[in-house]
């Protein structure tokens, strides 16, 4: 037998041309997700990209794999049925805050409580890219778009925080530029077996300018965010001295720094990724009052989707027959 050489990144690049606008934040991802499946060594034939509408819904077609480009919000509905048909498939559904918060957001809810074994990667930069810059599910009190030129009045969603909310098992986040984290949680994220949603900010060089620029310019970037590491405790700064506590008294989390009013290490709160309060706190901390959490927020496995739907329908065939289950109960004879 000839041993197959390791896939490379350049193997998962397909032979179409790659249209983003120049700066864009979906140019760092997508080679970040072509060298992450050349060291996952997941079979190229085994892989599935799915996608909606949108700038992210580019992303199979600069793919060596399958790919599905479908229809707008309905990606999570198409990357269910392709997994329930066959389980040995690597199933990645790309979607943006737009695709995925807005006409598809009842589709993201329902595709995270059953737990389909998918990897979700949600491209978030606050924005509707590909329509021209009108304002979206996640753009914040004030932005003005061309649907909102007065400023936007709507309260932005969380998408960390409505995956939570919609009984999520795994929710991460991670940025666009940062190519040596990125990795880490699309790593995680695929070892997850369920449901598993990585929110990516990302920059819109063109209609949204620098939104993330408050958390990741290198003047602010130690002190506006922090590196969630499950088992240790959650330090950020640049020297590594502030860190997240609650505030005696109240279930408040809050930002101190070590060595102020007899603060130690003990007092700062250590990361568990199973505890779901604490993810849902970390998924909605903002600046300057509290640093943006990053990597994986929470991961608690349970069984998937695929699993359970197995399952019954193995102990259907053992105990009953489906032409049994249908006559029992309440039945009735129609006479010719």
């Amino acid at each position: 037998m000839t041993a197959t050489a390791p896939l490379t990144a350049k193997d998962f690049a397909s032979d179409q041309e790659v249209r983003w606008c120049p700066g864009c934040g979906d140019y760092a991802i997508l080679k970040t997700v072509q060298r992450t499946l050349a060291q996952l060594g997941t079979p190229r034939e085994n892989t599935v990209f799915v996608s909606g509408i949108g700038c992210a819904a580019r992303f199979p077609y600069y793919l060596s794999t399958y790919g599905f480009h479908t229809i707008h919000g309905r990606g999570p509905a198409i990357a269910t049925g392709i997994k329930l048909a066959n389980p040995e498939l690597d199933v990645w559904l790309v979607t943006g805050d737009g695709d995925a918060l807005s006409i598809g957001g009842n589709h993201l809810i329902h595709v995270l409580r059953r737990n389909v074994d998918i990897q979700i990667l949600l491209f978030n930069n606050e924005i509707y890219g590909l329509t021209k810059g009108q304002y979206s599910p996640t753009s914040r009190r004030g932005t003005r778009s061309p649907s909102t030129p007065k400023g936007s009045v709507e309260a932005p969603i969380s998408a960390a925080a409505l995956a939570l909310g919609a009984a999520g098992r795994f929710v991460a986040r991670t940025v666009d530029t940062q190519q040596k984290r990125m990795p880490d949680v699309l790593n995680r994220a695929h070892a997850h077996r369920g449901a598993s949603l990585v929110e990516i900010l990302q920059n819109c060089i063109v209609f949204n300018d620098k939104v993330f620029s408050h958390i990741t310019d290198k003047s602010v970037a130690d002190e506006r965010q922090i590196h969630l590491e499950h088992g240790k405790p959650m330090l950020f700064g640049a020297e590594r001295n502030r860190g997240l506590r609650v505030r005696p008294g109240t279930l408040k989390v809050e930002a101190v720094t070590l060595g102020e009013d007899g603060i130690t290490q003990d007092d700062i709160l250590v990361h568990d990724e199973t505890d779901r309060t604490l993810a849902s706190i970390l998924a909605v901390m903002e600046p300057p009052t509290l640093p943006v959490a990053l990597g994986v927020l929470y991961c608690d496995p349970a069984p998937t989707y695929g699993e359970s739907v197995s399952n019954q329908q193995e102990s259907l065939a053992e105990n009953q027959g489906l032409n049994d289950l249908l006559r029992s109960g309440r039945t009735w004879t129609v006479a010719g």
